[in-house]
């Protein structure tokens, strides 16, 4: 069994207590599509530790590496690694996650969705909603600084989304017409177009999809158990 941290890990221990003392929640600051939930992207998960880190002398690692055999193709492994600078003394985590597409936006996506977990597993971390305190005063405020750029990991609403309903009644269907649209017109199906945060566009089929679930599939629509919905990258973008 490979081995998670050094023979002797006191003054790391020593240095990670300090951490946490000093650990401010990370903020949740980008919205999920599929669930309509909040969450922190790796982004304000950085901005919440990084400072106590290296003011206690931690260097944090996380790096791919194959993931165990037994669990087939398919998967990617992350080595989330601290180590005490001074001391040299260590503790790790191993991540093994699901490629979502056997490509290289699927692979950078999963390595940066294993990042965030592992690494507020690692610490301790909690999360907290930026507007919290305002909703629960019945206001919409923010207390939180301004974040850079978020690097993408779960899927985020586009700017410009747009919703293809089927009207069978009327034989109509929503949004632009194209002759060349893959999409398959069905009653009582949806579609709306997202991106992913991995920069890669993706169609979402929600509504009455499983009586439909052959045509979707053949469509190339995947079905997503955990969300409850049909969704594709939208190679026509």
């Amino acid at each position: 069994m490979q081995e998670m941290n050094s023979p002797e890990i006191t003054r790391l221990a020593k240095a990670l207590l300090a951490v946490q003392r000093e650990l401010s929640p990370a903020s949740k600051d980008a919205t999920n599509p599929f669930t309509r939930s909040r969450y922190a992207t790796l982004n304000s998960v950085m901005e919440a530790c990084r400072e106590a880190l290296l003011t206690h002398g931690i260097w944090l690692t996380q790096l791919p590496v194959p993931a165990p055999p037994e669990l087939g193709p398919g998967h990617i492994g992350l080595l989330t690694k601290l180590t005490h600078a001074e001391s040299g003394q260590w503790q790790g985590s191993l991540t093994v996650v699901p490629l979502p597409k056997a490509d290289p936006q699927g692979m950078g996506s999963a390595i940066t969705y294993a990042r965030r977990y592992a690494l507020t597993a690692m610490l301790g971390m909690i999360t907290e909603d930026d507007d919290g305190e305002g909703a629960r005063a019945g206001t919409q405020t923010s207390t939180r600084r301004e974040q850079p750029p978020r690097t993408a990991t779960e899927p985020r609403p586009a700017q410009r989304s747009r919703t293809r309903a089927t009207r069978s009644q009327a034989g109509e269907k929503s949004g632009p017409p194209d002759a060349t649209d893959p999409l398959p017109s069905l009653e009582g199906v949806a579609y709306q177009r997202v991106t992913a945060q991995d920069g890669r566009p993706c169609i979402v089929a929600t509504g009455n999809t499983q009586p439909r679930r052959e045509i979707l599939s053949g469509a190339g629509f995947r079905w997503d158990a955990r969300r409850g919905l049909w969704w594709k990258y939208d190679d026509a973008a």
